[in-house]
């Protein structure tokens, strides 16, 4: 009785390994946990030639994310947006600019950002320009300018 199979796993396993990795477990292991599961595939030609193919597609669809979220970047990258908002003294704003509103700033600039990318360090209180970093990917970003006007 084989003491030891050798599975390719289809997504990370702690203490186990990484996705793409072939790893040795007991057959009861694979057999009622892993593979049922969808974590591993039995090391088979044919399992190796499926988790290889798979694998081909991820790098397939991460590239062409990487290729529209760029398209996003330039499409933003330096933009300067006008957000108005009601102020008072020493140019302090009534409440706050936040990411909703620099995100209707950038549709009616023709940028539609998904708005929980927009990171904001925290709420714009004052009139005047600020930075503004979008950040689209693990390392795809865009820095545009709002400009709080007021109302």
């Amino acid at each position: 009785m084989a003491s030891h199979v050798q599975v390719i796993l289809k997504q990370d396993v702690d203490k186990l390994g990484r996705a793409g990795d072939m790893a040795r477990v007991k057959p009861g292991y694979a057999r009622n946990f892993l593979v049922p599961r969808s974590m591993a595939v039995v090391a088979t030609r044919g399992g190796i030639a499926q988790v290889e193919h798979e694998q081909r597609d991820a790098l397939r669809q991460a590239a062409k994310l990487k290729k529209f979220a760029e398209g996003q970047a330039i499409q933003i990258d330096g933009l300067t947006v006008e957000v108005s908002a009601q102020a008072g003294e020493g140019d302090k704003l009534f409440g706050s600019v936040t990411s909703r509103d620099v995100h209707d700033a950038l549709l009616s600039q023709g940028a539609d950002v998904d708005k929980k990318k927009i990171a904001l360090a925290e709420p714009i209180k004052t009139l005047g320009d600020h930075s503004i970093t979008v950040k689209f990917g693990s390392d795809v970003t865009a820095t545009f300018t709002v400009r709080v006007v007021a109302a």
